[in-house]
C-alpha cells in the first residue's frame, strides 16, 4: 500500500465532520494529523463521545499555517463563505483541498445570487465539481474539489442518463425528502423533536439553493437548459434522502435498460427494479436509482445517505482520486439495517 498521506479535518464539530473522522480513522492510507474547529481547545472524545477510545487527539483552533505544515490534503467541513478564507491560503502552499461547503460549486454570478459575494474568483475558476460519475478524470488532477450538495448528488445521478431524452419544452419537477441531520446540529423550531416528530413539511419551496446547482450542472453536462423546479421536505428520520423526479420524454425509451447500461461500470450506483428507499443505502456511499415510464411521462426515483454520499463519504472518494488512490478505499458499503 502507498505511504501514509497526512490529512486535516477542519470543521470537525458537525455531523459531516464526525462522519469524515469515522471513515478516515479506518482508512489504510490517509492519516489524520490535524483536527480543528473555529474554537479548538478540547479533546476529540469531548467533542464526539462516540469516538472515545477509538481515536484520540486534541482539537485545535483552525490555523492555515499549521494545516500547511502538517498536511498534504485538507477536508473543509465549514459553512459557506468560511471555506474561501482557507482555500485561497492553502492552495498556494501546496495543500490539496476537498471543500464540503458551497463556496466553489457554482459559477460566480449564481453563487452570489444565492449566497454572498465571492472572495476567491481565481480558485473558483479552477475548482472541479466533485461528483465522480460526472467529473472523475478532472478530479484526479485537481487541487481543489467542490464536494456537491446532498440533494444535487441524488438528483443529478438520477437524471444524468435521461438528459438526451427529456423534452426541454416542459418543466422537470423534483420532489425531495431528507432526514433531519441535513439541517446540522443547531436546533430550530422545525428541527426540534416536537416540530419534526410525526411530521413532514416542505421548506424553501422553489427557492432552495440546491436548485440552481442541479440546473447548472445538468446544463454544463448536456448543453441543454432545463426548467428545474425543486421542492425539498424535511422528514422525521435521522439520515437518508429520497428524490422523486417527474418529466416528459421526447421519445419512447426503456428506463431501466438505460440506467443499467449508463451505470454498468460505476461502483457506487445501484439500479433497482422497484422503487428505492432511504434504508437501502443509509450508512453507505451508494446512490440507488429506479425509473419507470408511462407513455411520454418519466418518473425517476433515487436515494442517498445525505451525510455520507451526500457529503462525507463522497468527499473521501474525491480525496482518494485526487491522491492517486483507489476511489473505493475505506468507503462504507453496508447499509444501516434495521
Amino acid at each position: 500500500m502507498s505511504k501514509s498521506i497526512s490529512v486535516a479535518v477542519v470543521g470537525a464539530s458537525g455531523y459531516t465532520g464526525l462522519e469524515l473522522l469515522k471513515i478516515l480513522i479506518n482508512h489504510p492510507v490517509f492519516a489524520i494529523t490535524y483536527v480543528a474547529t473555529s474554537e479548538g481547545g478540547v479533546t476529540l472524545d469531548a467533542l464526539h463521545p462516540a469516538l472515545k477510545d477509538v481515536f484520540t487527539c486534541n482539537v485545535e483552533k483552525a490555523d492555515v499555517s499549521e494545516i500547511a505544515s502538517r498536511c498534504d490534503l485538507a477536508f473543509l467541513a465549514l459553512p459557506h463563505q468560511a471555506s474561501m478564507g482557507f482555500v485561497k491560503k492553502l492552495l498556494p502552499r501546496g495543500v490539496k483541498v476537498v471543500d464540503l461547503s458551497a463556496d466553489y460549486r457554482l459559477k460566480r454570478e449564481t453563487y452570489e445570487q444565492y449566497y454572498c459575494p465571492h472572495e476567491d474568483e481565481e480558485h473558483l475558476r479552477s475548482a472541479v465539481y466533485g461528483l465522480p460519475e460526472l467529473c472523475r478524470d478532472a478530479i484526479k488532477t485537481a487541487s481543489l474539489v467542490a464536494n456537491p450538495g446532498c440533494y444535487p448528488t441524488a438528483a443529478i445521478l438520477g437524471l444524468l442518463p435521461f438528459l438526451p431524452f427529456i423534452d426541454e419544452q416542459f418543466p422537470v419537477f423534483i420532489d425531495a425528502k431528507s432526514g433531519v441531520s441535513g439541517a446540522g446540529k443547531v436546533c430550530s423550531p422545525s428541527t426540534h423533536f416536537i416540530g419534526i416528530n410525526e411530521n413532514i413539511f416542505a421548506y424553501k419551496v422553489l427557492s432552495h439553493r440546491h436548485e440552481p446547482e442541479i440546473k447548472e450542472k445538468l446544463h454544463l453536462h448536456s448543453g441543454k437548459i432545463f426548467d428545474i423546479n425543486f421542492v425539498p421536505h424535511l422528514i422525521p428520520a435521522t439520515r437518508g434522502e429520497l428524490i422523486d423526479a417527474y418529466m416528459l420524454l421526447s421519445k419512447e425509451i426503456e428506463p431501466l435498460e438505460i440506467l443499467k447500461e449508463y451505470y454498468a461500470n460505476e461502483p457506487f450506483v445501484r439500479i433497482f427494479d422497484a422503487p428505492v428507499s432511504i434504508k437501502s443505502c443509509a450508512g453507505t456511499n451508494f446512490c440507488d436509482i429506479y425509473a419507470q415510464r408511462k407513455g411520454s411521462k418519466l418518473y425517476v426515483n433515487s436515494s442517498v445517505d445525505n451525510i455520507l454520499r451526500g457529503s462525507s463519504s463522497q468527499a473521501v472518494a474525491n480525496a482518494n482520486l485526487m491522491m492517486g488512490l483507489n476511489e473505493s478505499l475505506a468507503l462504507p458499503t453496508i447499509a444501516y439495517v434495521p
